[in-house]
């Protein structure tokens, strides 16, 4: 299966092809460099557009006196809900401290203490302070600008912005050898054409404009995972969407990116209310507001409906130094009239992480040779049914190191890219609000065998809508149409509730669901299914 795209025009090569330029893309392609490889680094919009700015947690690593890898290992395991490849998070946690001194040496700067020593604060789901933040509220703009400069100085590293990537190419042996992309506008090359590698890198982020509310930026339609599905790669635990608790409510007509209010602020002491002004998260769970975020996105939830109310209200009037703390998610708030200061702030769940994506090892191989994926268009299996609070931007920085150590040893040698002749798919761009929609009311924090085949039957309806004009609108709706149609499949194979699963009508968490479930789409666009055990770690 493909998009409908028009003929390539240009072509370029590289050692290797990496797609994505946030924290997993810019850091593969530097740690493929080091191996003196070439890389074409290509992005979907300028260099410095993707998540990974938008990262206002920070990075989580066992650095601290008294801390170990092995208790942040016990961390991740809890917050993955028995679903988490216990060998994958060992490299994780054990690599994860030298993963963030070669970030350092790179150039990123972190929040210091006045003695000197990096400032290492918790959230959620963490027993031990080992949280690295950057300007506070800012980390992930700073880890973006060190690693960017990195890239901007090294020769051997070609940056094509605006490129939409479309589908993977293969030679006769099925080996991926290159990607067809569209760059947008003005630029060295533009229109369709073909990157050319001996091996390809899906590093684009996540899926989270597939709901109408998210934190993800726009540029987050899930096209790595659609590239990979195309492309027959098998995909895991797609219907592990978490949705952050606490993202400032806009009101009931929003939609796309909004405000995201770190878990950091309840790290400092902030705390949840409802309307009477109680606070409700200490009878849920034993941390209370610093539960895990599934914990607290399904209690927020639960109170709204309780309440008939379409937010609940996070109460951060007793941290002191606000504008210092957390000075972006200040701004935030000011920008729509709530001084945190001295105001409840109104919040709500809204998508924020994929925990699932393109099956890997734990070199980032995923099922088709010579395609690998990195950071959240990656299924690691180290989040399992739900990611524990700045485990992201770390599994980015560590399995980059590993995509590299691995292209190095067994980098392929494939041959000319051949025709593809499968089914060509395309979608009107209209189709893309409704897929929001839908998505957010059938198979959103809530879910029920009802509500997601109510969505999966919508999904099928706009399946039909085709288009014969390629375009990025068009391009984009079908990938939130393909990895939506995957996500509902997964969600209603599912009969339990696990991590930032809820089902309503299985509200139980059963040993029997302890697998993860693979999902692949063949040539002619049909599915099928597979499940892969996990073991107790």
């Amino acid at each position: 299966m493909r998009l409908k795209t028009g003929a390539p025009g240009w072509t370029a090569r590289a050692d290797v092809v990496v797609v994505g330029s946030g924290v997993a893309g810019l850091t593969t392609a530097l740690q493929v460099r080091a191996k003196d490889l070439t890389v074409l680094l290509v992005t979907k919009a300028r260099v410095d557009e993707g998540s990974t700015k938008w990262a206002q947690g920070g990075i989580a690593a066992a650095l601290g006196p008294g801390d170990t890898p092995r208790q942040h290992e016990e961390d991740t395991l809890i917050a993955g809900a028995g679903l988490c490849d216990a060998a994958a998070v060992k490299v994780l946690v054990a690599q994860g401290p030298e993963a963030v001194r070669r970030l350092i040496a790179r150039g990123a700067v972190f929040d210091r203490e006045a003695s000197g020593e990096i400032s290492l604060t918790r959230e959620g789901g963490h027993h031990r302070n080992r949280i690295l933040h950057a300007g506070g509220d800012a980390t992930g703009a700073e880890v973006s600008r060190a690693l960017l400069a990195a890239v901007t100085e090294d020769a051997g590293i070609e940056v094509v912005e605006h490129a939409l990537v479309l589908d993977a190419l293969k030679d006769r042996q099925g080996h991926v050898c290159g990607v067809t992309l569209h760059v947008i506008g003005a630029g060295s090359r533009d229109g369709i054409g073909r990157a050319l590698g001996r091996a390809v890198i899906l590093a684009t982020g996540g899926l989270g404009q597939v709901y109408a509310q998210t934190t993800n930026p726009a540029v987050a339609t899930g096209d790595g995972v659609g590239v990979a599905l195309r492309a027959g790669a098998r995909v895991a635990d797609l219907e592990f969407v978490q949705f952050h608790p606490t993202v400032m409510w806009l009101g009931p007509t929003a939609r796309g990116q909004q405000p995201l209010i770190s878990e950091a602020v309840r790290g400092e002491g902030a705390f949840l209310v409802d309307d009477s002004g109680e606070r409700f998260m200490r009878d849920v769970h034993p941390l209370a507001d610093l539960a895990p975020r599934d914990v607290v996105a399904k209690a927020i939830t639960r109170k709204m409906m309780e309440s008939r109310r379409p937010h609940v209200w996070l109460d951060a009037r007793n941290i002191d130094n606000w504008k210092e703390r957390f000075p972006t998610i200040y701004a935030s708030c000011a920008a729509y009239g709530v001084n945190p200061s001295r105001d409840l702030i109104p919040v709500s769940p809204a998508a924020h992480y994929a925990s699932g994506g393109a099956r890997v090892d734990i070199n980032g191989r995923t099922s088709v040779p010579g395609l690998y994926a990195c950071g959240e268009t990656a299924c690691t299996g180290v989040h399992g049914a739900n990611r524990l609070a700045s485990n992201s931007l770390l599994e980015g920085l560590v399995f980059a190191a590993r995509i590299a150590d691995d292209l190095a040893t067994n980098l392929p040698t494939p041959g000319d890219p051949v025709a593809d002749d499968s089914e060509e798919s395309l979608l009107i761009p209209s189709v893309r609000d409704q897929i929001s929609t839908s998505m957010t009311e059938g198979a959103g924090v809530l879910r029920s065998a009802k509500s997601l085949d109510h969505t999966a039957h919508d999904l099928h309806r706009l399946g039909k809508q085709a288009s014969s004009e390629p375009c990025v609108e068009a391009w984009e709706a079908t990938n939130l149409h393909l990895v939506a149609s995957a996500l509902v499949q997964a969600a209603k194979i599912r009969e339990e509730t696990r991590g930032s699963h809820w089902r309503e009508d299985f509200p139980e968490t059963s040993p029997e669901w302890q697998k993860r479930i693979l999902l692949e789409l063949n040539r002619d666009g049909l599915w099928s299914h597979s499940f892969e055990k996990v073991a107790d770690a």
